[in-house]
């Protein structure tokens, strides 16, 4: 009879995978030895596996590669990496290391892009692709940029208004390009995304502000998609009027030669995760040929933002169940020593579903379950898996530490939770690991942030004397 963990897993997915695999009755993610982790620095603990973001930004590059050479298409690809996914310089210093560009969305970003170039991870030749919605502290900061020798900055206009801000403070020529104002998916509580300019606006707008503007020169368009790059119609549609309105735009302003087909690719949720990114690539370079060549004009170079597929499959957080509480004769509620509110909070805000495992104990009987966050807060819970409509872990021994862990966490999380900051109920940041791989193939280990203490949340909200 089969009723151990590690046959629920086996019968229910393709297990082992590339990056899961089992030592014993303990999980490894990448190689990791994540009881190893437990170990040595305790639990909770959130990680950040560093070569991940490496591989995954090889991995699309020669994906584009492969496709640009198959097709003979003229144009170049560009990867950026979306700052906003995770600010951190660990992240900036593995990204950068692939020869790869930036694309920023707030003023404070361009002091990120300073630091950087100051320390000579990226130069004036590195594209800085600049979104959002431009106010002032952020149209002064690019305008510096550009001022002080950065060519390759380019601003993506978002409204009316932009070109004549940046005009005034910018002293010399400048590259801008244009964002799509996209239609969103059926299911969006509005029709046209707020950020852009709308399809049938862009050609006149480029005639009222940008033709006769020798300051200006219009060098890309930009076509982003809420819901990622996907197989679906909605996706393929949104891309044919996209090349429309890039083909229409070309033949009226010839420096027109750059799309930036921004809306990143899915990270794995599940272990039964399926995408065929080979395919999808292929079918984007093939739609981009076939409609300049109906509409004979040259193919833009491309250029893409890719922020979750970047840095998101390198995180993961592992939590020790603390106790397990029988609320009635069916819903058990296994307890975690932290909170997925603040650590985890795209499970409680937008009902995201990371993959879930348990990190040890694989050998045991597994029983259902629901899992608790350590707040007062009602919506401090995860309850189910991506591809099941519960979750099962080994069952709960009060003296055999049972952990879990949650993986592919890597963007947005410590953004959105507020890292460094409060947390609800005061349930303090956990620790936070980094992993490299040294050149002997081993993993190395360092403590970038201890988990914070009760007087760094004192001093933030004014005890300072206490």
């Amino acid at each position: 009879m089969n009723t151990k963990y590690i046959d629920l897993i086996s019968q229910t997915y393709d297990f082992p995978q590339d990056e899961f695999t089992l030592k014993g009755d303990e999980l490894k993610f990448h190689d990791i030895d994540l009881m190893g982790l437990v170990e040595k620095y305790g639990a909770p603990l959130k990680f950040t596996y560093l070569p991940k973001i490496s591989e995954n930004i090889g991995r699309a590059k020669k994906w584009f590669q492969d496709a640009i050479e198959k097709h003979e298409y003229k144009g170049t690809y560009n990867y950026c990496y979306c700052t906003k996914s995770s600010h951190f310089k660990h992240v900036l210093d593995e990204a950068l290391k692939n020869n790869i560009h930036i694309e920023t969305s707030s003023a404070f970003d361009i002091d990120i892009v300073n630091s950087l170039k100051e320390k000579g991870k990226i130069t004036k030749d590195t594209y800085v692709i600049c979104n959002g919605f431009k106010r002032d502290q952020y149209v002064s900061n690019i305008a510096n940029l550009i001022n002080g020798g950065h060519h390759n900055c380019i601003p993506i206009i978002d409204n009316y208004e932009e070109i004549a801000l940046l005009t005034k403070e910018i002293d010399k020529d400048f590259k801008i390009g244009i964002r799509i104002a996209s239609e969103e998916e059926p299911k969006f509580e509005f029709y046209t995304s707020r950020l852009g300019i709308g399809y049938k606006n862009i050609v006149p707008f480029y005639e009222d502000q940008i033709k006769n503007n020798d300051q200006v020169e219009l060098k890309m368009l930009h076509f982003f998609i809420n819901t990622g790059i996907r197989d679906n119609a909605y996706y393929w549609n949104e891309l044919q009027k996209c090349l429309r309105v890039y083909t229409r735009l070309k033949k009226v302003c010839p420096s027109l030669d750059s799309l930036n087909i921004g809306g990143g690719f899915p990270i794995k949720n599940s272990l039964a995760f399926e995408y065929d990114y080979e395919y999808i690539i292929d079918e984007v370079i093939n739609q981009i040929k076939l409609t300049c060549e109906e509409e004979d004009v040259p193919v833009p170079h491309i250029f893409t933002e890719f922020g979750s597929f970047t840095v998101g499959e390198s995180g993961g957080a592992i939590y020790e169940v603390l106790y397990q509480k029988q609320q009635n004769d069916r819903e058990k509620w296994n307890m975690i020593n932290s909170s997925f509110i603040t650590t985890l909070p795209d499970s409680w805000a937008i009902s995201k579903r990371f993959i879930m495992l348990a990190i040890n104990r694989w050998q045991d009987r597994y029983e259902r379950v629901l899992l608790g966050g350590l707040t007062c807060d009602s919506d401090d819970y995860y309850n189910s898996e991506q591809h099941m409509n519960a979750i099962y872990l080994p069952k709960y021994e009060k003296n055999d530490p049972l952990y879990i862990g949650f993986f592919n966490t890597g963007a947005y999380q410590e953004s959105i939770g507020g890292f460094g900051g409060l947390q609800h109920c005061l349930i303090p940041a956990p620790k936070h690991i980094l992993i490299q791989k040294n050149d002997d193939g081993s993993l190395s280990t360092e403590l970038f942030s201890e988990q914070q203490k009760s007087e760094d949340l004192l001093k933030i909200l004014g005890y300072h004397g206490i």
